[in-house]
């Protein structure tokens, strides 16, 4: 049997409120409050961050680079390792 192609791999992760951040963009404010992490056919992983407008309503769906911090870096960490774990032990189709 010819090797499974798997094209992506993704997780959604809530950023806890102690590591949130603010950015802008097109001129509006921005609270990121997810981090959506792939990975990559190499293995390494890839994170953006998302949120909505601070001046509230629902926004544009942009992606936000995730600043260079140690802490964010366990979080990314942290939770593919544990989606890792997650799929390890999934029961099959409903």
């Amino acid at each position: 049997m010819s090797q499974l192609e798997v094209s992506a791999l993704a997780i959604n992760v809530t950023i806890p409120e102690s590591l949130r951040w603010h950015d802008t963009r097109r001129g509006e404010e921005f609270a990121l409050t997810t981090l959506n992490v792939r990975l990559l056919p190499d293995g390494h992983l890839a994170v953006k961050a998302y949120g909505r407008p601070t001046a509230g309503g629902r926004g544009a769906y942009v992606s936000f680079p995730v600043p260079d911090s140690p802490e964010l870096s366990a979080l990314v960490d942290e939770a593919a390792t544990r989606a890792g774990e997650l799929w390890a032990a999934h029961r099959g189709l409903r």
